[in-house]
């Protein structure tokens, strides 16, 4: 029998233990959170509200919340989202904590907070209903699932830019009355407005992340210190606001046994902040005050302290929120009476456009009658000094017009300093995709300051996983570096798939501090930084693309220069200083590609010169140096000139333009080429740029066909021998080559390749009698015996001199006809054509008196 007892005892205390172990299994708390940072309004980009978001976002990972974290949602998207994440929330079970944070535009009407998507159209205010998203929609339906607690944090307050026409709306938010096992926050009181803030992050994220991250801190505690870290940083220009109706206590973190003491105990620091307000002296009854933020203890601050300089700053809290205080009641019995009630103690305040709204909705008449029944109020009516806050279209305590002065520091039992990891932040570089919230450089917290163990381990989050190592993105290499407090660093490279792909794997296990690395990296994130972001709404996620730009790069205190923007398409990150995929590209002109060949010194195909406006190089081969000018006596190419045909110069490496092609000078009959930037005779006549390219034939020292000899245009060589000058006509002289005489019959010449036109057939010229080749840039002698027309070969070895053809027989030419001044053609298309038919030869010059016209060949013309 005892032995019976025994194992019937033993039993119970198995299933008790049993039971025990399966209640705590089944109480383990879900942590959810959205977090939304609407910039990108139509009336502007905010600076901080996209940042702000990815820096809660990031704390919440580290807290062990599973969060979905977005950006710059429009009206539909944004209410998909909401209503995905009460799905979430309702299938997470009672025992779950949901956190919202909403950063961007808020705006109040008639008694509701708005949240604004960024295609909202405000312009008047019956826009705000249908434009914007009523808040209480979606946080009463939250409350109502009956979960743990639910924390809806609206960081809207600030002077907006909507409703330019028709009656104003009040400033800032409403005043609301949270729901039962809701605590709501506001980064300003109701009825102010937050100031502008260049950012990267606003002062009141910044605080938020900072107490979010003590250890062992109450949530209302958390959010009292936040209203004193904001109002010290922002020296009294912004108060934030909180209520709270929670009903189980929330921790963010919580601390280990062996974590030091803080300098003042919980038991001094309780005792010192419970004492009544006058027992303060006015430097701590200011702060103690601000602490409790509720209407009573600021009034008794001034009837304790009224001549402080802080009063005149208390009163206009006062002022807002009893104010503030006074519409809400109004609004929450909605009967004509009420505000009527509301109109006679404020007729300008905030909210009488909101009065006067309600009453026409109810058919009532707009001002209070001679007689009505007032309905209580819980505040009393508000002194004289009061109304120059009220009646202000927005209220905000940094206001030059009321001349308050800045705030004491807080002591330490109020607010201890701010940790030195978190005093400045660095600012995070741009997302690389749409939606997906900036990712800032992850700052680790203490070693002693833990998520609590009850909270159930988020799925592939790589901060909860090493909430005590630093965690920075190298967007250069692509990769996420973590630091562990023992100075052991590990590289992690992601695969980069975009955000649509993203997949959850189940959860994992935290790691202890020792092994913190990155455990459960199962997340398909588009590259290193997406990794880190949380993830998209369901709605949202197939939507996130490639961002197409190239902000700045920024240096993260690390050392770790994060070129920001979006890599191309080949995964590889962005270059500073080089061109990324959607920058604004150069216009191309209307100029049609000229052919392309390599130049000396240059890699890759050119354009030609002379083609486009190029310059030509000279004739001896020269390529022509960037910057400098052209020689006095070379023509310009017209643009509309087609291309000539490219051969290879000396000295040059590739095909080159074709001396005497566009207007280029031809080299002499003996081969000297002409010296540049000689002047031209008086009998000079300009070479007409409109004439198409002329035939070519070999010139001496050239590769290549070269142009007819006075065909085009071309001068013709006088008698004597002397190369002409550019721009010069043609001795009397000479005799015109007829541009009509067939090609001549090719062979091949001795130092040149393929076959070559004969020496002297065509018009070509003879080589010398001394078979020595011109020289480049030299002068002909002034009384050379007169030579007939030769054609210069390949420079032969100077001990190998050749002797020239005989003669060609000249035939006479044609009467020319006169000269025809035609105008340029118009601008050929981007493929290079064959050259024009040359024209009739130009008119040769008549002969001087007393000197009989001799031809060539010896024979005198006719």
């Amino acid at each position: 029998m005892k032995h019976q007892r025994n194992f019937a005892l033993a039993l119970l205390s198995v299933l008790l233990f049993w039971g025990l172990a399966m209640a705590g299994a089944q109480a383990a708390e879900n942590r959810i959170a959205l977090v939304v940072g609407n910039a990108s309004y139509g009336a502007g980009v905010l600076p901080t509200p996209a940042n702000d978001a990815g820096l809660i976002a990031q704390t919440l990972q580290a807290a062990g919340f599973d969060v979905v974290g977005v950006r710059d949602l429009d009206q539909d998207s944004l209410r998909r989202t909401f209503r995905d994440f009460i799905a979430k929330v309702s299938a997470a079970g009672p025992d779950t904590v949901a956190f919202v944070y909403l950063s961007g535009y808020g705006v109040q009407l008639e008694g509701e907070n708005y949240f604004v998507p960024t295609d909202a159209n405000i312009v008047r205010d019956a826009n705000v209903s249908s434009e914007a998203l009523r808040v209480s929609d979606y946080t009463k339906p939250l409350a109502a699932l009956g979960i743990k607690a639910s924390i809806v944090v609206l960081d809207g307050a600030r002077g907006n830019p909507f409703v330019k026409s028709g009656p104003s709306l009040a400033g800032g938010l409403a005043l609301v009355e949270p729901e039962l096992g809701t605590l709501i926050a506001f980064n300003a009181a109701p009825g102010t407005v937050a100031q502008n803030e260049p950012g990267p992050y606003s002062s009141y994220a910044q605080a938020l992340a900072e107490m979010m991250r003590e250890g062992g801190l109450p949530v209302t505690d958390l959010f009292n210190r936040v209203r004193l870290r904001v109002n010290e940083i922002t020296k009294g220009a912004q108060v934030p606001w909180n209520a709270s109706k929670l009903q189980a206590p929330f921790y963010f973190f919580e601390r280990a046994p062996d974590a030091p003491p803080p300098q003042v105990s919980r038991e001094q620091t309780s005792s010192i902040r419970s004492k009544p307000i006058r027992d303060f002296d006015a430097r701590d009854a200011y702060l103690a005050a601000l602490d409790r933020d509720n209407l009573q203890d600021y009034e008794n601050f001034l009837f304790a302290y009224p001549n402080d300089p802080m009063a005149r700053r208390v009163r206009a809290i006062v002022a807002a929120r009893r104010e503030a205080a006074t519409w809400r009641r109004s609004r929450s019995v909605n009967t004509p009476p009420a505000y009527w009630s509301y109109l006679r103690r404020y007729p300008r305040g905030s909210h009488a456009n909101d009065a006067r709204r309600r009453l026409a909705y109810l058919t009532a008449a707009l001002e209070p009658p001679p007689r009505f029944e007032i309905i209580s109020y819980d505040v009393p009516p508000p002194p004289p000094e009061e109304v120059i806050y009220v009646e202000r279209p927005v209220l905000i305590f940094d206001d030059p017009d009321f001349g308050f002065e800045p705030p004491p520091p807080p002591p330490v039992f109020f607010l201890p300093p701010r940790p030195v990891y978190f005093v400045e932040l660095a600012p995070p570089p741009p997302p690389v995709y749409a939606y997906v919230l900036p990712v800032p450089v992850y700052v680790p917290v203490p070693v002693y300051i833990n998520t609590p163990d009850y909270v159930a381990p988020p799925p592939n989050n790589v901060i909860y996983n090493n909430i005590h190592n630093t965690v920075v993105v190298n967007n250069t290499t692509n990769t996420v570096v973590i630091t562990k407090p023992d100075g052991q660093s590990q590289t992690f490279s992601p695969p980069a798939q975009s955000p649509a792909s993203q997949t959850q794997p189940p959860p994992a296990s935290k790691p202890s501090p020792s092994n913190a690395g990155i455990v459960g990296v199962g997340i398909a994130g588009a590259g290193a930084a997406a990794l880190l972001a949380p993830s998209l709404p369901p709605s949202v996620a197939p939507k996130a693309i490639p961002i197409q730009n190239t902000p700045p790069p920024i240096t993260a205190p690390s050392g770790l220069t994060r070129p920001t923007g979006t890599p191309p398409a080949n995964g590889k990150p962005p270059v500073v200083g080089q061109p990324q995929p959607g920058a604004p590209q150069p216009v191309p002109t209307a100029t049609p590609t000229p052919a392309a060949t390599t130049l000396p010194g240059i890699k890759g195909p050119q354009p030609l010169p002379g083609s486009a406006g190029q310059p030509l190089p000279p004739v001896s081969g020269k390529p022509p140096v960037a910057g400098q000018p052209v020689p006095a006596t070379a023509q310009p190419v017209p643009s509309a000139t087609p291309t000539p045909a490219a051969t290879t110069l000396p000295g040059t490496k590739g095909p080159q333009p074709l001396p005497g092609s566009g207007g280029q000078p031809l080299p002499p009959m003996i081969g000297k080429p002409p010296v540049a930037a000689q002047p031209a005779p008086a009998v000079a006549q300009p070479v007409p740029t409109a004439t198409p390219t002329p035939a070519a034939t070999p010139l001496p020292g050239i590769k290549g066909p070269q142009p007819l000899p006075g065909s085009g245009g071309q001068p013709l060589r006088p008698a004597s021998g002397k190369p002409p000058v550019a721009g010069q006509t043609a001795p009397a002289t000479a005799a015109p080559v007829p541009t009509a005489t067939p090609a001549p019959a090719a062979t091949t010449l001795p130092g040149t390749k393929g076959p070559q036109p004969l020496p002297g057939s065509g018009g070509q010229s003879l080589p010398p009698v001394s078979g020595k080749p011109p020289v480049a840039g030299q002068s002909l002698p002034a009384t050379p015996p007169p030579v007939s027309p030769t054609i210069a070969r390949p420079s032969p070895p100077p001990t190998a001199a050749r002797p020239g053809p005989p003669p060609p027989v000249a035939r006479p030419a044609p009467p020319p006809p006169p000269p025809v001044v035609r105008a340029p053609p118009p601008p050929p298309p981007p493929v290079v054509r064959a050259p024009p038919p040359p024209p009739p030869a130009a008119r040769p010059a008549p002969p001087p008196a007393g000197k009989p016209c001799v031809l060539p060949n010896g024979q005198p013309c006719r």
